[in-house]
């Protein structure tokens, strides 16, 4: 999948307030709603991609949630600690997927949507059981029901766990894994929108940067590529900068690792093809800069995908 790379200005510009935008028009594209549509009606669960900052419960009013989580969204003491949940899930989940089990006892997973070294978003799902709902269960659920304000019967609590989804270990960790190579697909989408969305940029940077994406598996040089569009070194070298935020060498790596990601999700190819095939002269060298950009090797990389 061909990408315009676009991380400068998503970490030298982007705040909170336009990473929630950013997300926004995430979920609004056709790509996102498929998966979303597919996801839910291959699994009966609720999935969504909410922003980092949200004081919302991401699948309140979402197709396919869970009974309970419905009737707790509704009084303000039992969304209270609905929330508290979430934000536990959001912390743990801050570089790789995460699961927490809520008071409930049901399960909810939040897995990363990253940009380069920061975390945007978290596609979350859940509300499902690992096993049936006990009687012991049941009656602390009731009794915490009945102290939280919710108007529920006992046999209203009992049907809810009876309709609720109990995976095995296994089923739910290969739910999570779809998630997870999702999310790395989203992060890709992530940087076609900013691409698409920053302000106009001189036409010498723009085929310097086409230059950069169609030859970044070559030995480049900053006069290689000043020449290429006809501008000296020293005035190439202050307007690439000035315009990308990054210094050249930082910025041809930044697409050499972006091209890595993408390679490390075939478990077929080796570590060390991947790094010679997108532009690193040595495997030492790849594995430093990858780990300086995205905060893990590759190696660790790939085998939270593996693991997810």
């Amino acid at each position: 999948m061909t990408t315009n790379f676009a991380q400068t200005q998503s970490e030298t510009q982007n705040g909170p307030s336009d990473d929630k935008a950013l997300v926004v028009t995430l979920t609004k594209s056709r790509i996102y709603q498929d998966y979303e549509r597919a996801f839910s009606e291959s699994t009966g669960l609720p999935v969504s991609l909410r922003p980092v900052e949200s004081w919302q419960l991401p699948n309140h009013g979402k197709r396919h949630e869970n009974p309970l989580c419905a009737a707790m969204a509704e009084k303000s003491r039992a969304c209270a600690a609905c929330l508290q949940i979430q934000q536990k899930l959001s912390e743990s989940a801050g570089c790789e997927p995460a699961t927490v089990t809520c008071h409930l006892g049901l399960v909810d997973t939040a897995v990363p949507v990253r940009l380069g070294e920061k975390t945007i978003a978290f596609l979350q799902t859940g509300q499902i059981l690992r096993k049936k709902a006990s009687e012991n269960q049941i009656e602390r659920t009731t009794q915490l029901v009945a102290e939280w304000g919710v108007a529920l019967a006992r046999e209203q609590i009992v049907d809810a766990y009876h309709k609720t989804k109990v995976l095995t270990a296994k089923q739910y960790d290969s739910m999570v894994r779809l998630l997870a190579i999702f999310a790395e697909h989203i992060s890709i989408i992530c940087n076609q929108i900013v691409f698409q969305q920053q302000n106009s940029e001189p036409a010498t940077i723009t085929r310097a940067k086409e230059f950069i994406e169609a030859n970044h598996e070559e030995d480049l040089s900053l006069t290689q590529v000043a020449k290429a569009v006809n501008t000296s070194t020293f005035h190439f070298c202050k307007m690439f900068k000035k315009a990308t935020g990054l210094h050249f060498t930082d910025y041809v790596s930044r697409v050499r690792v972006e091209k890595a990601r993408n390679l490390l999700l075939n478990p077929n190819l080796r570590i060390s093809e991947i790094a010679y095939q997108v532009g690193f002269q040595s495997l030492t060298h790849f594995n430093r800069v990858f780990k300086r950009i995205m905060g893990q090797s590759p190696t660790d990389f790939r085998s939270r995908l593996s693991a997810a």
